[in-house]
């Protein structure tokens, strides 16, 4: 009999010791990155960063406000006119993804207030090729009064160029410098903007030199000329590229903004753009913080309760953004705690073993014959 208890007393510990360890796992990641990558407060000794600093400070973009049409074929300057804005969502758009546009439109650009603050979503759309994409552009723009178009190669990817980065930084820091936080996103993206607003308005410190995503860290820059991205060591001599947010979704203040693009006019290396901002940022003595609701360039498995928790999940279609919406809704779905709990589990375990699936796939992938042999 008493062998019998120990043995259950041991299959008990055994079963909460991998319950322990499963959960470990799964969150335990995350709750190092959140301590690990949360910056610490700055000192600005060095002469460049607070030339940058205060640089920023007394910027004056009255020159860019005057010749607006010279870098924005659809300048529409009047879009921030709410002085209290709280929280602006600059989705990047290819010019030709009206229909994605759309979606993010009917699903959680719908969203315009939190706790009362304001919010504002408009698309960022680059140049179009022909007279028709434009003519296309200009009466989208004319019925939904939400596009904003630069002078740049079109591209909607967290890799795109950097010259749209830029534009976008001017344009925000010449015409909506009322908003308090900058969310820069994609229309691939579906962003929780109850949850990220809630999440800004309980910080605890002045918000400023805040520049939030998921922090990618001790990334080695590319050095195979063969392949694209190529970053030679004349132009990047450092080891790694600095600490940057991923380009999915992530979050500036509105001093960053002004700082980053004051920092943009030195930086010369062809980088993606994601890692721009983080060199921009880099430059103005900005740190960025880290935080695991972003989910980078990751497709989260949908779960309600788990949704509402995530600031972002990357790789959503037009039909799953509408689905989502139609699921999730601004309402309140009354997902407590334990829901909350079991949610995120459920979406983290999906998504990995989506991610453990695709590697499998890519592994074992035939080709095929050649033709001809």
């Amino acid at each position: 009999m008493q062998l019998i208890l120990i043995s259950n007393n041991q299959l008990w510990c055994f079963l909460l010791f991998n319950v322990l360890l499963f959960h470990a796992l799964l969150f335990g990641a995350d709750l190092v990155e959140e301590y690990l990558l949360q910056p610490t407060p700055g000192v600005y000794t060095d002469a460049l960063v607070l030339d940058v600093r205060e640089r920023a400070r007394k910027l004056d973009m009255d020159p860019a406000r005057d010749n607006v049409s010279q870098a924005y074929p659809i300048p529409n300057p009047r879009a921030c006119l709410n002085a209290d804005l709280f929280l602006l969502a600059l989705v990047l758009s290819s010019p030709a993804n009206s229909s994605q546009r759309d979606a993010v439109r009917r699903s959680w650009a719908n969203q315009t207030r939190v706790q009362g603050f304001p919010l504002r979503t408009l698309f960022f759309v680059g140049s179009t090729q022909t007279a028709a994409a434009q003519e296309a552009v200009v009466r989208e723009s004319e019925r939904h009064g939400d596009l904003v178009q630069g002078n740049a190669v079109a591209d909607s990817s967290p890799h795109g160029p950097k010259e749209e980065t830029v534009l976008v930084l001017r344009w925000v820091v010449a015409f909506c410098p009322g908003a308090r936080f900058v969310l820069l996103t994609r229309d691939s993206v579906f962003v929780n903007l109850l949850a990220l607003g809630g999440y800004l308005l309980g910080l605890h410190r002045h918000p400023e030199d805040l520049y939030l995503g998921r922090v990618i860290q001790m990334e080695a820059p590319n050095r195979d000329p063969a392949r694209p991205g190529y970053l030679p060591a004349s132009l990047y001599p450092d080891r790694y590229l600095p600490d940057y947010c991923a380009g999915a979704a992530y979050v500036l203040s509105q001093d960053v903004v002004r700082k980053a693009y004051v920092a943009s006019e030195s930086i010369r290396a062809p980088v993606p753009a994601d890692v721009y901002v983080g060199l921009c940022a880099r430059k103005a003595g900005v740190v960025p913080s880290h935080s695991a609701r972003f989910s980078g360039d990751k497709h989260i498995r949908y779960n309600p309760c788990c949704y509402r928790y995530q600031f972002s999940s990357a790789g959503m279609d037009g039909e799953e953004l509408a689905a989502v919406w139609a699921d999730l809704g601004p309402a309140d779905a009354g997902c407590s705690l334990m829901k909350t709990y079991y949610g995120l589990v459920a979406c983290k375990v999906l998504t990995y073993l989506d991610k453990l699936s695709f590697f499998s796939s890519q592994g074992n992938t035939d080709p095929g014959p050649v033709a001809g042999q």
